[in-house]
């Protein structure tokens, strides 16, 4: 018989984490445990407010999960049905399948690629993610956390300090740049003329910048931007490639959006049969969670998996940073 259990943590960050839509000093994420006393899986749940994902909603949610009786569950199968049934937020569910499958794999000694039918990941190199701040601290943050060892950093961006934020951050790094806005454009020919004005930067992709809503705007938006489109939150647990492929040229897959391991391997393999670019990118994690998107990284060409990197105290030590890539422990 299973036992199952849900645990939130607190996990208090090294600096203030600022998108376009909201910031933050600490999350609360939560770890699911699966044990038969003997072997045990983990996962993690990193809980999103912009899909209305909040601690307290994985809780309820978890409760009526375990009210089900997953202990009596006898395989995947019998898993997928039962989260089908309830149909919990995407984070839990990719919590909850993570952690059965890497009970799985401990109790059958199998590596966890090989259950996944991916290939290992040995080391690779990550983007990281500049939170939005004020143009003058940029410098200072850039040298105290030695910025200068990643190959590429995505720069979070809001409307009003985009410029700013760019200019500070070319004047002291020539690395090639994510703007990642995540919605915050409203206006597709606002939008249009910011792309044009990034034209002398090192600009290797947009991410989202408008609303996932705005399906017309982006398939105008696309055939004028200098820069290749990557889809966010346009992209979660389903998605439409026929008319995807007409908005963006790429799409960056979190296991916490996608629900499950099974379904983000869909995705990234929907998305390249659309002839589509490929990203691995993370919430803000710990190690539990990023070592679980690492797995999937093999082949996709952009890996932004940093989100371990801004907890104060990460408790798990599942995946090592040296020289801004990234390993298995």
């Amino acid at each position: 018989m299973l036992q199952w259990n849900a645990n939130p943590i607190r996990l208090d960050l090294k600096y203030t984490w600022k998108l376009s839509r909201n910031a933050t000093n600490y999350k609360i994420n939560t770890i699911i445990t699966v044990t038969d006393g003997q072997y045990t899986g983990k996962g993690e749940v990193a809980p999103n407010i912009r899909y209305q994902e909040t601690p307290e909603r994985v809780m309820q949610e978890f409760e009526l999960f375990n009210a089900k009786h997953p202990a009596q569950i006898k395989d995947i199968n019998d898993l997928t049905a039962l989260l089908n049934e309830l149909k919990p937020c995407n984070a839990l569910r990719f919590g909850i399948e993570s952690a059965y499958i890497h009970f799985l794999c401990a109790k059958n000694k199998q590596p966890l690629h090989s259950y996944l039918g991916v290939e290992q990941v040995s080391s690779l190199a990550t983007a990281f993610s500049l939170p939005i701040m004020e143009t003058e601290a940029i410098a200072d943050f850039f040298k105290n956390y030695n910025l200068s060892r990643f190959d590429k950093i995505k720069i979070k961006v809001n409307a009003e300090q985009a410029h700013g934020l760019l200019r500070a951050v070319t004047a002291i790094c020539n690395k090639p740049l994510i703007i990642d806005a995540n919605e915050g454009w409203k206006d597709p020919e606002e939008l249009i003329r910011f792309l044009e004005t990034l034209k002398p930067y090192p600009i290797d992709i947009i991410e989202q910048p408008m609303p996932a809503d705005m399906e017309a705007a982006y398939t105008h938006v696309k055939q004028h931007s200098p820069f290749p489109l990557f889809a966010d939150e346009s992209v979660c647990a389903e998605a439409d490639f026929e008319k995807l492929t007409h908005r963006f040229d790429g799409i960056n897959m979190k296991l916490m959006k996608a629900g499950g391991y099974l379904n983000g391997i869909y995705l990234l393999n929907e998305a390249r049969k659309h002839g589509m670019k490929t990203m691995v990118g993370c919430m803000v994690e710990t190690t539990l969670g990023i070592a679980s998107a690492l797995q999937l990284c093999s082949g996709v060409h952009v890996v932004d998996l940093d989100g371990f990197l801004i907890i104060k105290d990460e408790p798990f030590g599942l995946v090592k940073e040296e020289n801004g890539k990234l390993s298995l422990s």
